[in-house]
């Protein structure tokens, strides 16, 4: 079998995944033009093939645009500075080792685009807040899953999530994938009107990246697949 799936050795399929792999990254800066709904259907058309354990899909999305992003916005905004609540799912519980470094490097590459030093709590908290003004993008999806289904139903989100921010990508739109959004589980839930057996599992800011604004230049490395990978041959 051709290890390319295509027939005929192509590598064009693998080159453009690993164009849009490559090229992707976390908005943290959107213009306010609304992306054509047009648009936003073809993503999530592709994002609904993203495969789940016995195909349960157990993915809901609602979805904001217009006036409804900016009473979101607000509301969200106003919420998380008065009386926050807690996520549906556990935040992690310490960073340690490779993943603490990592975490840390993001954070200095952050926080160094926007000039905040390292001991300006108040610029660091003020950026920390621009989560919940969903970095000024038109758009939102809130991703949920079925209680009933436990982590595997979060996992399977969670993929439905990757093959939305690679979609959007493809067309042109930048993304922000946000657990931050999930810490106001309950506010998102009577917000929305989500019923008690979906459980919260991220959110997804969306729209056109602001190209100018110093917070859309940074990149994040990657590990090499060496030091993720352990092979076993016997």
């Amino acid at each position: 079998m051709n290890p390319t799936g295509t027939g005929d050795g192509s590598t064009e399929p693998y080159e453009a995944l690993s164009r849009i792999l490559a090229e992707r990254f976390t908005c943290r800066q959107f213009l306010p033009d609304p992306v054509p709904r047009a648009t936003v259907e073809r993503i999530l058309r592709l994002a609904q093939r993203t495969p789940s354990w016995c195909n349960t899909q157990p993915w809901q999305v609602h979805l904001t645009e217009g006036a409804a992003t900016e009473r979101l916005r607000t509301e969200l905004s106003a919420h998380v500075r008065s009386s926050p609540d807690a996520p549906d799912f556990p935040f992690p519980a310490r960073y340690t080792g490779a993943h603490r470094e990592r975490r840390r490097a993001c954070g200095l590459q952050l926080y160094g685009s926007l000039g905040i030093a390292k001991d300006d709590r108040e610029g660091t908290l003020r950026q920390m807040l621009r989560n919940f003004e969903l970095f000024d993008a038109p758009h939102v999806a809130v991703v949920t899953t079925e209680a009933d289904l436990g982590v595997y139903g979060a996992v399977d989100c969670g993929l439905y999530i990757d093959t939305f921010l690679l979609a959007a990508h493809s067309l042109g739109v930048a993304a922000a994938p946000q657990a931050a959004l999930a810490a106001c589980s309950g506010f998102l839930r009577a917000h929305f009107g989500i019923p008690d057996n979906r459980r919260v599992v991220a959110g997804i800011s969306f729209g056109y990246a602001d190209p100018d604004h110093p917070v859309n230049a940074f990149r994040t490395d990657r590990e090499e697949p060496e030091n993720a990978v352990t092979w076993h041959t016997a």
